[in-house]
């Protein structure tokens, strides 16, 4: 086994890290948190460097690289900050699904457009009453002659004011008897008449990304916009998660990573009793735990991604390296704030904003619960 990056690789590392840790200063991600805004000149800027969708192949603009290259970019844009991170790489959410299940005519229109800073593409599956269960998601589609007629609502939905395109998860055989047989997936544009978007505010952390309720309402679309085939949408979502879990297990690495480097630096700093916090053994002792679980998080990515990336797909590997490498950030990020003592209570200390962002890893893309029955699952059937 070979665990050291290649050179490619490691330029890949060294320029993320330069780009994020420049543009993702402090003050701009304060302001982000405070506002729950985004500038969307970073994103663009990420777009021109060529860091944004990087495992889209190279006959549709992308770089060519793998899920691993992608998972190694987030996870030093999430070391700089998570909220300013969402608003440059999560804009491609959904080009995984268009990539793998795509008509050609579809990844020649989205893909690109993508690469180039030009349009964002968001994901719509959970619902209301249906989060952990997609297979009870109850948005229509309806086949009415040439087009689909969809109608129900969608929530939690990244980048969904900002959108051009809108990959919708909706029941397309509702008489099916099979649940996991009964949905499509289908590429809406959204300036497609009964199409709305309305931006949640109020979240607990990333508040620079875009999260958006959706509603649709008699949204006529072409029948061509079925991506992939009608009745597999539930295949190929699990499909789609088995690539976009990893990217969450880099994003945990990287707010763990933030969270230890913070930790070091104040603790080095910070003098009581007359000496420095470095020096105590509790505080020795959280240090090193903190950096254990963060390696150990990366090599269970590192080793899920890389064989996605050779055509294994170990679905109780990737769910292992997320609700672990998850855990070990929410860990992380708790003790980095017990260290900063008050100071960490207070948003102009990143280890604050850290610990808000933290929790969304433990639930986003698969709850840890349902990551845990996954690997039971795999384990003992």
């Amino acid at each position: 086994m070979d665990f050291e990056l290649s050179k490619e690789q490691r330029d890949i590392v060294r320029a993320a890290r330069e780009f994020a840790r420049g543009e993702f200063t402090q003050e701009r991600a304060l302001e982000f948190d405070r506002t729950e805004t985004f500038d969307l000149g970073l994103w663009r800027r990420a777009c021109e460097l060529g860091f944004v969708g990087t495992f889209i192949s190279e006959e549709y603009g992308g770089a060519g690289f793998g899920f691993l290259e992608h998972c190694l970019i987030n996870e030093e844009f999430w070391a700089a900050d998570p909220g300013c991170a969402q608003g440059c790489l999560a804009t491609t959410f959904g080009a995984e699904m268009i990539q793998l299940f795509g008509s050609e005519e579809q990844k020649r229109l989205v893909l690109p457009a993508l690469i180039a800073g030009e349009a964002i593409i968001a994901t719509a599956i959970t619902e209301p009453e249906a989060g952990s269960d997609p297979s009870r998601a109850s948005t229509a589609a309806v086949r009415d002659g040439d087009e689909w007629v969809i109608d129900g609502a969608k929530m939690f939905i990244t980048n969904g004011t900002l959108a051009r395109w809108v990959l919708v998860f909706a029941v397309t055989d509702p008489d099916c008897p099979d649940p996991h047989a009964r949905h499509g997936f289908f590429l809406v544009d959204a300036d497609t008449p009964g199409y709305g978007a309305t931006k949640l505010r109020g979240k607990l952390g990333i508040r620079a990304s875009d999260t958006a309720e959706l509603s649709f309402t008699g949204v006529r679309v072409p029948g061509d916009c079925l991506v992939g085939e009608r009745g597999k949408g539930f295949e190929q979502l699990m499909a789609f998660f088995n690539r976009t879990r990893l990217h969450i297990c880099a994003q945990a690495v990287g707010l763990g990573r933030a969270c230890l480097e913070e930790s070091v630096r104040h603790v080095r700093g910070r003098r009581q009793f007359g000496r420095p916090l470095a020096e105590f053994q509790a505080t020795r002792f959280k240090v090193a735990e903190m950096a254990t679980k963060v390696r150990a998080a990366r090599n269970l990515y590192y080793e899920a991604a890389w064989l996605v990336d050779r055509g294994t797909i170990d679905h109780g590997l990737i769910a292992m390296a997320k609700w672990f490498s998850a855990r070990a950030a929410v860990e992380a990020a708790d003790e980095a704030v017990q260290l900063h003592g008050g100071y960490g209570y207070f948003d102009e200390h990143k280890v604050q904003r850290l610990y808000r962002d933290a929790k969304i890893l433990e639930i986003y893309e698969g709850t840890k619960e349902i990551e845990k029955i996954i690997v039971a699952n795999s384990l003992l059937g």
